[in-house]
């Protein structure tokens, strides 16, 4: 529902992967289509792009790590003196790469996706990332949710045109905070899977597969939290 109420409203920035057909042409058998209903999209088969396009407008996570190390994120310097959670001076690109199943992405420096990619369709990539968080944060926050952070992926169609495809602003993507509870200095509450790697954190696992199961309450409370961004987003 989330990602379905981004695409709409976003659409005027940057084409979607959203197929104009009902489910109904998709699963025709009624029973088939009664376990996906209201929790599946349908889209369009595209050509992903190998990148990982995330949007930073706060400081925190990996981005917060490569800080204290770098006083940068992925080669952008940013002013001495930041705090965890703080705001940025402005919104910054961070790509990263998409890494095989398994392995885990790692930030780079935006020459490396112009390598990759070419310079123009890189540079395509960033401006709509951009312009895609920063109307996404504008609005979120006149309704109570800082979105710290999120990750945008994006295809090509059989034009070599840019779309955008994935998840859309979700808190399977993007980090956010309760504006009301807003505090730089620490890790903030969150709407977000945050809830699931602070427990993780909490209990002695080396993090590789497998996973513990989580527990009853700990799923519960992490839907509750995805609930509650749903709400106040207006999301349906």
């Amino acid at each position: 529902a989330l990602s379905r109420f981004w695409f709409e409203r976003l659409r005027h920035i940057v084409p979607n992967h959203l197929a104009d057909r009902p489910l109904t042409d998709v699963l025709p058998d009624p029973a088939e289509r009664a376990q996906v209903e209201g929790r599946a999209l349908v889209v369009r088969r595209l050509a992903p792009l190998p990148v990982e396009a995330i949007a930073r407008g706060y400081i925190i996570g990996s981005g917060w790590k490569d800080y204290q190390a770098s006083g940068s994120i992925c080669g952008i310097p940013l002013p001495a003196g930041l705090r965890q959670a703080d705001r940025l001076p402005e919104p910054i690109f961070t790509p990263s790469t998409k890494a095989a199943v398994g392995e885990h992405d790692e930030n780079v420096a935006f020459d490396a996706v112009a390598e990759q990619l070419g310079t123009e369709r890189a540079a395509a990539v960033r401006e709509t990332t951009l312009r895609l968080y920063t109307e996404a944060a504008d609005y979120a926050r006149e309704h109570g949710i800082i979105i710290a952070d999120t990750k945008f992926e994006f295809g090509l169609d059989g034009d070599g045109s840019l779309v955008w495809i994935d998840e859309a602003l979700t808190p399977d993507s993007s980090r956010f905070w309760p504006a009301d509870a807003y505090q730089p200095g620490g890790s903030p509450p969150s709407f977000d899977k945050q809830f699931v790697r602070d427990y993780l954190e909490t209990l002695d696992w080396d993090k590789t597969a497998p996973a513990p199961h989580l527990p009853a309450e700990i799923i519960e409370r992490t839907a509750e939290k995805y609930r509650e961004a749903q709400r106040r987003l207006g999301a349906g």
